[in-house]
């Protein structure tokens, strides 16, 4: 019917389908509802998959489907919204499936890094493992070391790991450094050595470069268009690096920022030594870099009376201080710019407060206070805030409200915090990496489980992941799936018997 439709009426005017499509473009999802109970033309008119194809786009929802994906886009629709409101009731009643990514064997963890779901840990034993949590059995890959020089004694502690959509990397203690693609496998694709401890290392999230800092030098390293893999700069800096990040989305040769104690470097290969902020005797106490800003927190010691901690953001292209936050007598501890929302970034404290900042007003959004001692890792997007703190506190909070909407506690420091809609990833890693009294000889791999920390998994979509959230020996054929719902709702099969 609706191709036999040459004319739609609009009152006294008869409109061609095409023209009449073009004047319905601009009516939302309200009024199209209204306009398809006048007349079964205009039902059918209202109701053409452009129209809501053209609005399930501009809503966020399935970005990288074409318009011949979905059958019926007026539906697709309708059930993103409904998934979209299912999931942030589950963030906020704390419903869903939580599941430790716990490595059993006798070493301590040392740390983590995720990302989109996948996730990375390193441990005392050298052994670097993988977590794909879009899977429900967790699998967890060991990635193989390179070989060292004579294959003797025990492999050395891991200090970093970094892992994006491509490539995972991993620092050792004595100066290595392995470079993994998840595509090719658990050998290393790329192996290179510092002489002196690795101070820190970078991922860009999106390329393929690894940054790492080593005594006064920052090494870049990045492959070539054939896969081969080079060190396209190397800087000499005049201090020790404290924090290292590579830009995300940068054209050309890799462009990294570092901060080494008062001051914050911004290297190019083609500008090595470009000072980006430079205050003598206020050192720089966290980082984090977006596309095209970087933020970092300073320090001051007390004789600026005038002037507490604050929050830096420069512009990366003008070299430019944009703003300046905060007001604190504390120390920041953690920024977190490239997750958050546009003109907003939110920082942790040591003194136990959590702030969310607007840049366009340079003040701060909201604050709030529930950690016992300071924070340690934060992130935040449109509604909702997690911060981590150094009692092993992991806290969910309602940003527009400020009120804290669930909490979990783990026996060590918080370090890293990830999510994204539907999950939520989390890390206590322990301070001290050789507990005393854990293990008898060398040999001995025993040390209690209590030392070891922990990585959590919390999983929100419960309707996707009701039955594949439990171990597979629990699994039932039954059709019917009923669970129960304490601080976290466990769907088990066998609760209805």
């Amino acid at each position: 019917f609706q191709n036999e439709i040459n004319e739609v009426p609009f009152f006294d005017v008869q409109l061609p389908y095409e023209l009449a499509l073009k004047i319905f473009r601009y009516l939302g999802k309200a009024e199209l509802g209204r306009c398809a109970q006048v007349s079964r033309t205009w039902k059918i008119l209202a109701e053409d998959e452009v129209l809501w194809y053209r609005l399930c786009q501009e809503e966020g929802y399935l970005l990288d489907m074409s318009i011949s994906d979905h059958s019926c886009w007026k539906l697709a629709l309708k059930n993103c919204r409904a998934r979209e409101h299912m999931l942030k009731t589950n963030w906020k009643n704390r419903v869903g499936a939580v599941s430790q990514l716990r490595y059993e064997p006798g070493s301590v963890l040392c740390d983590v890094h995720s990302c989109d779901g996948v996730v990375m840990a390193g441990y005392t034993s050298g052994e670097v493992r993988l977590w794909d949590t879009r899977a429900w059995d967790y699998a967890a890959p060991v990635l193989a070391a390179a070989a060292g020089p004579g294959g003797a004694g025990a492999p050395p502690h891991v200090s970093f790991v970094r892992i994006n959509s491509s490539l995972a990397a991993a620092a050792y203690e004595d100066g290595t450094v392995s470079v993994w693609s998840l595509l090719l496998g658990r050998e290393p694709i790329h192996h290179f050595q510092h002489n002196q401890r690795i101070q820190a290392l970078a991922l860009a999230p999106g390329g393929t470069a690894v940054a790492t800092a080593s005594g006064f030098e920052v090494k870049v390293e990045s492959p070539d268009d054939k896969g081969f893999w080079q060190t396209p700069a190397t800087f000499e800096i005049q201090k020790l690096v404290n924090f290292l990040n590579l830009v995300p989305d940068v054209p050309g040769s890799p462009v990294a920022v570092a901060a080494a104690e008062d001051i914050v470097y911004l290297l190019k290969a083609e500008d090595p030594g470009k000072v980006l902020h430079s205050v003598y005797g206020q050192p720089v106490t966290c980082l984090d870099v977006s596309a095209h800003e970087a933020a970092f927190g300073i320090k001051t010691f007390g004789w600026l009376l005038n002037e507490p901690n604050q929050i830096l953001l420069y512009n990366l292209e003008t070299n430019q201080c944009v703003t300046k936050v905060g007001n604190s007598i504390g120390d920041f501890s953690c920024v977190n710019l490239h997750n958050s929302p546009p003109n907003m970034l939110v920082a942790g404290n040591k003194d136990r407060r959590v702030r969310v900042f607007d840049v366009r007003r340079g003040a701060a959004a909201c604050s709030l206070y529930a950690h016992q001692l300071g924070v340690s890792a934060v992130q935040m997007d449109e509604w909702k805030v997690v911060s981590g703190g150094e009692e092993g506190l992991v806290c969910v909070w309602d940003q527009r409200t400020g009120t804290k909407l669930w909490e979990m506690h783990a026996r060590h420091p918080v370090r890293h915090v990830w999510f994204n809609s539907h999950s939520l990833i989390t890390a206590n890693i322990p301070e001290e990496k050789n507990p005393r009294g854990s293990s008898i000889t060398e040999d001995d791999p025993s040390v209690h489980r209590k030392y070891r920390g922990i990585i959590y998994s919390y999983e929100f979509s419960v309707d996707q992941l009701a039955v594949e959230s439990v171990l597979p020996i629990c699994r039932s054929s039954y059709d019917e799936v009923t669970g129960y719902n304490y601080n976290i709702g466990l769907a088990v099969p066998y609760d209805s018997i």
